[in-house]
């Protein structure tokens, strides 16, 4: 049986991270992540004026996972702050059974290895609850911090996609990292 969320956005723990489903009133602390520049600064985030706005983009992230089209968590760290979030961009089951995961954190958390747990539970979920059989991620390649978070989790780069997205700009590459069931499986977390 193909796997469909049906608006179901898990909650699931890891040892130092929460992830749950994005609610209004987390709009606040998304508005303080979505709209730093330095986290902007490689991402295709539409524009964040305000708190408002990035209620908006919760709603709207939310919506997704009503007709299968996304599935987005927000990323506690252990006193219960929400830090960032993460989650499957897109998923493809007939055919191909893959997906892609989109990430970002808050700058005070960088480096600390929160984002590494957080979709390493996403990787766990995609694999083990929707039964895909790849995961892409697609990065700036001047975002070096991202490379290195996937790498580390076991993806490989498998090449550079010209002018792929565009951005404020102009157009831009855009990396694609990818990694399969069965070299996670052997990789693990």
């Amino acid at each position: 049986m193909l796997y469909r969320c049906e608006g179901e956005i898990p909650e699931m723990k890891g040892n130092r991270v929460k992830l749950r489903r994005l609610s209004p009133r987390d709009a606040e602390e998304m508005f303080k992540c979505w709209s730093d520049p330095e986290v902007r600064r490689y991402s295709d985030l539409p524009d964040m004026p305000d708190p408002a706005s990035a209620g908006e983009m919760i709603r709207i992230l939310n919506n997704l996972s009503l007709t299968d089209d996304g599935l987005r968590w927000g990323i506690e760290e252990a006193t219960g702050r929400l830090i960032g979030s993460c989650g499957m961009n897109w998923w493809q089951m007939e055919g191909s059974y893959r997906g892609e995961i989109g990430c970002e954190l808050s700058r005070p958390y960088w480096g600390c290895g929160y984002m590494r747990e957080s979709v390493g539970l996403v990787i766990d979920y995609a694999f083990e609850d929707m039964g895909l059989n790849r995961l892409e991620a697609l990065t700036d390649p001047r975002n070096e911090r991202a490379g290195r978070l996937f790498q580390a989790l076991g993806f490989t780069l498998e090449g550079r996609l010209k002018e792929y997205r565009h951005t404020e700009s102009g157009f831009v590459d855009a990396n694609l990292h990818a990694l399969l069931r069965h070299e996670w499986d052997t990789y693990g977390m």
